[in-house]
């Protein structure tokens, strides 16, 4: 049988998010006298004109509303996030399903006005308001590439970003706050730093904000939302969007928000305690993948990580079953990663001193396209290498056994643990299979002249009923992959790879011979006690005791043939190697047949 894994994996990197210049700036001035009066004194350039805040009214045409209150202590959200929601207030996505819909087809080009008008026609609650208006904006506004690179080209204004289709962050808030105010919803354009497009990790910040986003005002609560980022992402070389729709950026918990996006005025990260600019360099960038996939928390919560003695640790949590996988400078080498039913755990053993970038990917469990998705992003400064900790390129992660295991039918491991350590080069791993599971096995090393034959042959497989056991005889000292593959019986495909096992043995002395050769008639509920080196001495009587059922006759043939004897369930005898390079089992499956089938060969040493 061929060996046919799920070892290629594709990754779909999520494009950076884009950052934006400001294309115009309008100052706000803000005084409080002793009495709490807030007067606010705006400044704004000369082609631009103030915003007002209307709501539409019907048959009045458009008013003003008050001027949104600034954040206070009802506004505010506990940090850390509490793991409650992703959402600063309750949404039900499927009450929106139709609303978003209608949203989508809405096709007004030539007003601001109209178009609120015709989106709020399906919008009855201000939060169904927000909800259309977002919707819009992301599906049908662009990020402007182009623009952003030449911003003496680029109009921000609300009706311009409209008509154009597209534009850079600072057009996307502009347009959505007025949008809302029309609509009769406090809005706020707001300004400060994110880690977007270009962001490296550990940097820090200086000099103007460079992004926009937006808050808005429902059920009497400051919410925070970015429809830029909702919209999509750009690719790396910053030339082009694609359309990715976010659902992660509206109404985002204050607590998650913070993590990419830092507001010029401290008041608008909604938070308690609001978090210094320090704090915000230094945190952990999760983004929205990790999230959206239910991740909960990372550790180390810091982006860079520090080897102790050549090695690093990465661990995170989730609520339900995920899959993951991590890329070290490009590769999944140099790590060990397991899963855990609510998370992972991985140990990076960087071969180079230096800065590494660590990526994790993650994917839901369930999802039947072979996509991860990047989840976190660390920098791992290696100050010395452990050059024990090399692990052999086969080694596929992760590693060892876990619930998606048990999900293929692997179950009650008798090593649970990653990796299996031996002193004299030999081990056995047991396992209680599913129903109608047929399991094969090699073992991998580099640097090693092992055949793909041979690396089977390093391995017997016991069946005891529902029981499997991989006994394991290591050609020699190393550290070596254990590959699991596993089809159903009843399905005449190829096998498929499931895990692997790091087997580590130290000894030097280590050299044990492959086991005896099977054929096709050995059944796989046959047992072999003795001999189970595939290498016999010369010149010498060697004791042979079998397990075998539905069995004739048993005859072992060297220079002559020697018939077992069955007892208890065994057969049993003695063969003398005098003579002969090989000996071979053979078995009269009926008593009525004349010929033999082969089902073991050995080999003989040479004199």
């Amino acid at each position: 049988c061929s060996l046919q894994g799920t070892e290629m994996f594709s990754f779909v990197q999520p494009g950076r998010r884009v950052s934006r210049e400001p294309c115009e700036k309008t100052q706000a001035i803000t005084s409080y006298t002793n009495e709490g009066t807030q007067v606010t004194v705006e400044i704004h350039p000369k082609d631009s004109t103030p915003q007002l805040f209307k709501k539409l009214s019907s048959g009045k045409g458009f008013q003003r509303t008050e001027a949104p209150r600034p954040p206070g202590g009802k506004d505010l959200h506990a940090y850390p996030w509490d793991k409650s929601s992703l959402k600063s207030m309750p949404v039900d996505l499927q009450q929106f399903e139709k609303l978003d819909a209608y949203a989508l087809k809405v096709n007004v080009k030539n007003s601001v006005e109209e178009l609120v008008k015709a989106l709020l026609k399906q919008a009855r609650t201000d939060l169904e308001k927000v909800r259309a208006i977002w919707m819009w904006i992301c599906h049908h506004i662009e990020y402007d590439v182009v623009g952003y690179h030449n911003k003496s080209q680029l109009s921000c204004k609300p009706i311009d970003v409209l008509q154009a289709g597209k534009s850079i962050c600072e057009g996307y808030a502009g347009l959505f706050e007025q949008m809302c105010s029309i609509a009769g919803i406090q809005c706020m354009k707001l300004s400060g730093y994110s880690k977007g497009y270009g962001y490296k990790v550990g940097q820090t910040f200086t000099g103007d904000s460079d992004h926009a986003w937006n808050a808005v005002y429902l059920d009497e609560r400051w919410h925070l939302l970015d429809s830029t980022w909702g919209s999509g992402s750009v690719d790396d070389s910053f030339t082009k969007f694609t359309f990715r729709y976010n659902e992660f950026y509206f109404l985002t918990h204050p607590a998650l928000f913070i993590n990419n996006h830092f507001p010029d005025n401290s008041n608008w990260q909604l938070l308690k305690p609001t978090l210094t600019l320090k704090d915000f360099e230094s945190n952990m960038l999760h983004n929205s993948n990790f999230y959206m996939l239910g991740l909960l928390t990372a550790h180390p919560e810091t982006a860079v990580i520090q080897t102790v003695n050549g090695k690093a640790s990465v661990s995170v949590d989730c609520r339900s079953a995920t899959l993951f996988t991590f890329k070290l400078k490009g590769t999944d080498e140099h790590g060990l990663m397991t899963l855990k039913k609510h998370g992972m755990k991985l140990e990076i053993y960087p071969q180079k001193t230096g800065s590494h970038k660590l990526q994790i990917f993650a994917k839901p469990s369930k999802a039947s396209e072979e996509v991860y998705n990047c989840v976190l992003e660390y920098i791992v400064e290696c100050k010395s290498v452990d050059k024990a900790m090399h692990f052999p390129k086969d080694l596929h992660q992760p590693v060892g056994p876990s619930w998606f295991t048990e999900r293929q039918g692997f179950l009650r491991p008798s090593h649970p643990d990653p990796i299996i350590h031996t002193n004299d080069g030999r081990c056995s791993v047991t396992f209680t299979l599913g129903k109608d599971i047929s399991v094969l096995s090699s073992l991998h090393c580099d640097n090693s002249s092992l055949t793909e034959d041979m690396r089977r042959q390093h391995i017997m497989q016991i069946h005891r009923g529902n029981q499997i056991e991989l006994k394991i005889h290591l050609p020699h000292a190393g550290n070596f992959a254990l590959k699991i593959y596993a089809k159903k019986k009843s399905d005449p495909g190829n096998y498929d790879y499931i895990f692997n096992y790091l087997i580590t043995c130290l000894n030097t002395e280590v050299k044990w011979p492959a086991f005896p050769q099977s054929y096709s008639k050995w059944a796989e509920d046959y047992e072999i006690l003795e001999p189970l080196s595939g290498l016999l001495p010369a010149n010498r009587n060697v004791q042979f005791k079998l397990k075998m059922h539905g069995i004739a006759k048993v005859l072992v043939q060297a220079e002559n043939a020697y018939p077992l004897t069955q007892s208890r369930g065994y057969w049993e005898g003695t063969c003398n190697t005098s003579g002969c390079r090989e000996v071979f089992v053979m078995v009269h499956e009926n008593a009525n047949h004349s010929f033999y089938s082969h089902v073991l060969k050995y080999e003989v040493e040479t004199q």
